[in-house]
């Protein structure tokens, strides 16, 4: 499994490929970026507008918080056209804010630049005792409704990087996957 993996890595290597990582503010993004990239495990919550470009040989990824109370917008819509997947962040232990997730989740992925890109959700903070499953997440973000796209929950904790890896093999597998069908996401 390790070769196949391996195999896809570098077909994907020739080429740059580029993730869009979002979530709300204080999910985990930031921590298992830089958990991985940096081995770092404190950071300070983003406050407002804040992009992050991190650069691995030919991966780019593009992380931005979902909680200024703006839509993305015009602001960010120019990245779309070059993303290839879908990152989310979800802070699992956060039941208050899952009805603002989900909204933010369904706008992004009604946007005409992104369909049919596959979509890891990362179910972060799952060490802790009050995080929701898988199909409690189903249920509360409405994943059951996406429709055209692979996707995929992956149980993580930024802080000890679990998980990460596990889910970024997936998208490396989905990455030639793109449904290109004329149906709309739900």
């Amino acid at each position: 499994m390790g070769n196949i993996l391996k195999k896809q890595i570098t077909k994907y290597l020739k080429e740059e490929i580029k993730l869009m990582i979002v979530g709300l503010d204080a999910g985990g993004k930031t921590t298992m970026l830089y958990k991985t990239k940096l081995d770092v495990q404190t950071t300070i919550p983003t406050i407002g507008i804040y992009l992050e470009t991190i650069e691995y040989k030919n991966l780019m990824i593009y992380s931005w918080d979902l909680n200024t109370g703006l839509r993305l917008g015009p602001l960010y819509r120019h990245y779309y056209q070059m993303m290839n997947g879908i990152i989310i962040v979800v802070d699992s232990n956060d039941i208050e804010r899952m009805d603002e997730l989900k909204e933010e989740l369904h706008t992004i992925l009604k946007e005409d630049l992104l369909k049919g890109l596959p979509l890891l959700i990362f179910s972060n903070k799952r060490d802790l005792p009050n995080s929701l499953n898988e199909n409690e997440l189903i249920d509360k973000l409405d994943l059951d409704l996406i429709r055209y796209r692979k996707w995929k929950i992956q149980e993580s904790c930024a802080i000890t990087g679990e998980g990460f890896y596990e889910g970024m093999e997936w998208m490396f597998k989905n990455l030639e996957i793109k449904c290109n069908l004329d149906e709309s996401d739900n």
